[in-house]
């Protein structure tokens, strides 16, 4: 990426950088999961049904995924600290408008904001900490880099439910104003100017590819209501395969495309975006069912939602550095059929959920059970992709499997909710049945995702300078 001429770590203290962006980026995987425990309030305070609640989790995840490698372009064409600022600014302003919504369409509209600054954001902060550190440093501030990932997704669970049982879902956002207003004043200090390239970015192909994705999750959740043949789910989906078409036309036209016809044909690369699009979409599915089944049905707080929740993410962490250490061992196909055989099992067994029994020994079991496996997806997918990757592709390789990253959990919450429809109302009313059908649907997935894994993940295993314990976006 296009950073400084001497590295900044010798001019301003690197681990001082290192905090800085690692608190940034703690702030957008934190939202990508704290606001599942706070779903049931908010639609409870802003009047809002099944489909509004899931847009308020995919419009954040959708708008960060589909713009992240175009905010990777950005940050090399006008440079990373400029791209890092004005990423950060919206970040944080959005945050402050989601506490303020009075409404379920200011809230969504602050959710998108949000996305796009961290769109902007991490690719820039990560350009940063690449080029501020050297040699075996690196390694270490690239490996707290992707311990964030699982750390954030772990304590987000935990902190909405403190904060939505506390002072209210509102501070579920506004605790990100303080923490990027303090980033915002320490970056100028610690982080120095960056020349950009100048080079042309293809803000066309990320709008298409951004809307096409929006309008297949359109299509989805309208399904759950409207059913399959309805024009309001047909029309939707038929223009997100044209759009995905002309995708693939704006990206052969231009001269600096988002993403790379060659890079995206890669086997590797294919075979990493499908693990990392089910293992997310199987993750924020579960979350998203489970978090409105406990409060819903068995009347759980926000809080104790949280903290039945904190197993599960914990186990995800725990996953995660298993199966960086198996990977070295066993090789990428193995870890990954094993990982999506495990995520079946648990969610077949959280299929016994039963507004009568306890959900510590009906839901928590198999929730565990699942995260364990999903941990160790995550790192196949990055690990095997850039294993085997040409060393002038890596940059777009990885900003394909991280937007695969964001848009796995933005379709599997939409593809859930649609299942799940007949139960994703307050109450006892709409009964278990619902959610048991989703979690079939994720149980069936996730053991149709190990098949094709076995024939479709490269064998063999990775050098030991790719092996990692997470991803990093």
């Amino acid at each position: 990426m296009s950073l400084d001429t001497a590295p900044a770590g010798r001019r301003t203290g690197g681990w001082g950088v290192l905090v800085l962006l690692c608190l940034a980026q703690f702030m957008l995987i934190v939202d990508i999961t704290v606001v599942q425990v706070a779903l049931p309030t908010i639609g409870a305070d802003l009047a809002l049904g099944r489909e509004s609640l899931t847009w308020v989790v995919t419009t954040y995840t959708l708008c960060f995924g589909g713009l992240m490698v175009l905010g990777g372009r950005l940050a090399d064409a006008l440079g990373a600290r400029r791209t890092l600022l004005a990423g950060l600014g919206l970040f944080t302003a959005a945050s402050l408008l989601c506490g303020l919504a009075g409404s379920g369409a200011a809230l969504i509209a602050g959710r998108a904001l949000q996305g796009v600054g961290a769109s902007l954001l991490s690719p820039a902060a990560l350009a940063v900490i690449t080029t501020t550190f050297t040699g075996e440093r690196r390694g270490r501030a690239l490996g707290v880099w992707a311990a964030i990932g699982g750390t954030g997704a772990a304590l987000g669970v935990l902190v909405g439910g403190v904060l939505t049982a506390g002072p209210g879902w509102a501070w579920v956002f506004f605790v990100n104003v303080p923490i990027g207003l303090v980033v915002l004043a320490a970056v100028p200090a610690l982080v120095p100017p960056a020349r950009g390239r100048g080079e042309r970015v293809d803000v066309p192909g990320a709008l298409v590819v951004t809307l096409a994705t929006a309008l297949l999750i359109y299509g989805l959740v309208t399904a759950g209501d409207a059913g399959w043949g309805a024009a309001g789910t047909v029309l939707p989906l038929a223009g997100s395969v044209l759009l995905y078409v002309l995708f693939v036309v704006v990206e052969r036209s231009v001269r600096s495309p988002l993403m790379r016809a060659e890079t995206l044909a890669r086997r590797p690369v294919i075979s990493g975006t499908f693990v990392m699009l089910v293992a997310t979409g199987l993750m924020l599915g579960l979350f998203f069912l489970s978090s409105l089944y406990l409060q819903h049905v068995l009347r759980f707080s926000a809080l104790e939602t949280g903290l039945l929740f904190l197993p599960v993410a914990i186990a995800i962490t725990v996953g995660a550095q298993a199966g960086g250490h198996l990977l070295g061992r066993l090789g990428g196909r193995p870890v990954a059929v094993a990982s999506f055989v495990l995520t079946a099992a648990g969610a077949a067994l959280m299929t016994r959920i039963s507004p009568d029994a306890s959900a510590y020994t009906t839901l928590l079991p198999g929730f565990v059970l699942a995260a364990l496996g999903i941990g160790p997806a995550f790192v196949t997918a990055t690990t095997t992709t850039m294993a085997n990757i040409p060393p002038g592709e890596n940059g777009v390789a990885s900003g394909v499997i991280n937007t695969f990253h964001e848009l796995g959990g933005s379709i599997g919450v939409a593809v859930v909710s649609t299942v799940a429809a007949s139960s994703l109302v307050p109450g006892p009313a709409g009964g278990v049945g619902g959610f048991v059908a989703g979690l079939t649907l994720c149980a069936v997935v996730a053991g149709v995702a190990a098949a094709v894994s076995l024939g479709l993940v490269p064998p063999g295993r990775p050098a030991a300078a790719f092996v990692g314990h997470g991803h990093g976006h």
